[in-house]
C-alpha cells in the first residue's frame, strides 16, 4: 500500500557538492532480503527513498508478484525518514535508465504465464507510466525474476521514486496468448485488446491472426468460456450472437459470412457489453477462455469484463480485418 512521501530536500548548497561527485551512480532499491553489493533500499509503493545503506523494501507483494529493486540513473545521499536529495535524472537515448526488477511466484497447482501491470510513480505518488511484463510457463512452487524497464519518458515527466504491482493475471501456460512474433503450432494466433469504454458500453476486440504456412477459414462466432479468478465457469451470464440488444451504437448486427485467411491475414470479432449496476450483485469475469472455431485449440485472454447486473455479453461474427 502506497504512503504519501511527506519528503523535504535541504538547501541546495548542502547538496550541490555531493551530487557533483556522485552524478553518475546508479541508485539501486532492494527488498525481500536481497542483498546487493554497496546498494540498499527503500519503499517500492511506499514513502521510503532509498539510501546506499541497505534499508529493505517492505512491499507486500501481490498476488505472488513481489518488487526486489527499483534502479534509478541519478544517485542520492544517505537520507532519513524526514528528508531525501536525489540528483537530476541523467537519461541516455530515449531510455529513462529506470527499471524495476521483480519475483513471480506460482503459488497454485499448474503452470502459469503471468502478466504483470507495474506502475512508476513520482515523489507525489502519482502515476509516471505503466508498463506490463509477461513471465511464461512459471510451475507449481516456482519463483522467477525478471526486470521492467519504465522506457522513455517525456522530459516534464516527474521523477521516478517509486514502482509497485498493480495488477496481476495469471493463466494456464498452455493456454496462454502466443508472445508478440511468435506463433503457435496451430499457425493461429488470438489475442484480445485492450477495448474501448464510453457512457458504460464497453467494445473488445478479439483478433484471430494467421501466422502459419497455410489458409484457415472460420465462419460465425469465436466460442466462449467465461471464467472467474478460480478459472471455474461464471454463471448467470447469457452470450448473444450479435449486440443488437446491448447498444445500437456499434452499428447494425453483420451476419456470419464464411473467412478464409491467407497467411498473414487476419480477422476480428467484437465482444460488447454494458457495466450498468442495478439490483443483484455485479458480476466480473477476468478470463475468456476462446475458441477460434469449434476443434480449435482454446486460448485464454483476460479482457476483465465488468458485466454488472446486466447478465449478457454480445459477440460480434469474425470478419476479416483491414489489412494493417
Amino acid at each position: 500500500m502506497r504512503r504519501p512521501a511527506g519528503l523535504r530536500p535541504p538547501p541546495a548548497a548542502t547538496v550541490l557538492p555531493f551530487l557533483s561527485a556522485l552524478a553518475a551512480t546508479a541508485l539501486l532499491l532492494t527488498g525481500r532480503g536481497t542483498e546487493h553489493a554497496g546498494a540498499g533500499g527503500g519503499g517500492a509503493g511506499t514513502d521510503a527513498v532509498a539510501s546506499q545503506e541497505g534499508t529493505r523494501i517492505d512491499d507486500p507483494g501481490k498476488d505472488g508478484v513481489w518488487i526486489t529493486s527499483l534502479t534509478l540513473p541519478s544517485a542520492s545521499p544517505s537520507p532519513t525518514r524526514s528528508h531525501s536529495v536525489s540528483a537530476d535524472r541523467l537519461t541516455t537515448g530515449s531510455d529513462s535508465g529506470v527499471f524495476a526488477a521483480y519475483e513471480v511466484t506460482n503459488e497454485g497447482a499448474e503452470t502459469l504465464t503471468y502478466s504483470v501491470v507495474f506502475t512508476f510513480r513520482g515523489g507525489d505518488g502519482g502515476a509516471v507510466t505503466n508498463r506490463t511484463g509477461t513471465v511464461r510457463d512459471v510451475g507449481p512452487g516456482r519463483t522467477v525474476r525478471g526486470t521492467v524497464r519504465a522506457g522513455e519518458l517525456p522530459p516534464t515527466s516527474p521523477r521516478v521514486t517509486q514502482v509497485e504491482v498493480l495488477e496481476v493475471t495469471g493463466v494456464p501456460a498452455g493456454e496462454a496468448p502466443a508472445e508478440p512474433g511468435a506463433c503457435p503450432a496451430s499457425g493461429i494466433r488470438v489475442s484480445a485488446d485492450e477495448g474501448n469504454a464510453a457512457m458504460g458500453l464497453r467494445v473488445v476486440s478479439l483478433r484471430l491472426a494467421n501466422c502459419g504456412t497455410h489458409a484457415y477459414s472460420v465462419q460465425g462466432y469465436p466460442l466462449l468460456e467465461l471464467l472467474d479468478d478460480g478459472f471455474e465457469p461464471v454463471d448467470g451470464v447469457e452470450i448473444l450472437d450479435g449486440s443488437g440488444e446491448i447498444t445500437t451504437a456499434a452499428g447494425p448486427d453483420e451476419q456470419p459470412r464464411p473467412v478464409t485467411l491467407e497467411p498473414g491475414e487476419s480477422a476480428t470479432a467484437g465482444l460488447v457489453w454494458r457495466n450498468t449496476t442495478g439490483f443483484g450483485t455485479a458480476v466480473n469475469v477476468p478470463y475468456v477462455r476462446v475458441r477460434a472455431k469449434e476443434g480449435a485449440a482454446p486460448v485464454t485472454v483476460t479482457p476483465d469484463l465488468d458485466l454488472g447486473t446486466t447478465g449478457k455479453l454480445g459477440v460480434r461474427p469474425w470478419k476479416k480485418a483491414e489489412p494493417q
